[in-house]
């Protein structure tokens, strides 16, 4: 006994058409998500930063001529900004040279005197071993060099303290024991 199945064209299309009508909707919708990376990828590489170059392999922002591996021509808004060392010595030197009298990592230090200071200030107007500002404005400063020198004047600051402070003790002990005299 033999069974024959006969379907027709009409028939197929009716069982096919689920498939088909789900087939169909997926291949719109990937054309549609393709169509939508294609137009955005083609928009987005049209559309340069306007403020932005690159020559020789420097990159410009705000400028057209970078002059440095990167180059600002305006006001960084950050959270932090790291600065490598990369053999700069940090003014550790200065409390060595104080207490130890030399620095083995800057030999050629010395702190000068707070009367050698004054005569110094008034002379030239700055800090030693900082910028005069005509200086810093015409060449400007490099931050890692300025945060090393501004670290090396707060430890002198620091040590000129510690001394005026046992100045100021040896003299309240030499008031006391005038006093306790009397």
């Amino acid at each position: 006994m033999f069974c024959t199945l006969i379907i027709t064209s009409q028939e197929k299309y009716l069982i096919f058409k689920p498939l088909l009508v789900l087939e169909e909707n997926i291949m719109k919708n990937v054309l549609l998500i393709v169509l939508m990376l294609t137009v955005c990828s083609c928009y987005g590489q049209r559309r340069a930063y306007k403020n932005m170059t690159e020559k020789d392999g420097k990159i410009g922002i705000g400028t057209n001529a970078p002059d440095e591996m990167l180059t600002v021509k305006g006001t960084i808004h950050t959270q932090e900004v790291k600065v490598d060392l990369e053999g700069a010595v940090a003014p550790d030197y200065v409390f060595e040279a104080y207490y130890d009298g030399t620095s083995t990592s800057r030999p050629e230090y010395t702190m000068m005197s707070l009367k050698e200071l004054s005569v110094y200030l008034k002379k030239y107007g700055h800090l030693p071993g900082i910028p005069a500002a005509a200086t810093l404005q015409e060449e400007g400063m490099e931050l890692k060099q300025m945060n090393l020198i501004l670290l090396e004047k707060i430890e002198e600051l620091t040590l000129y303290t510690l001394e005026q402070q046992k100045q100021i003790d040896l003299l309240k002990k030499n008031l006391e024991q005038s006093r306790t005299q009397q």
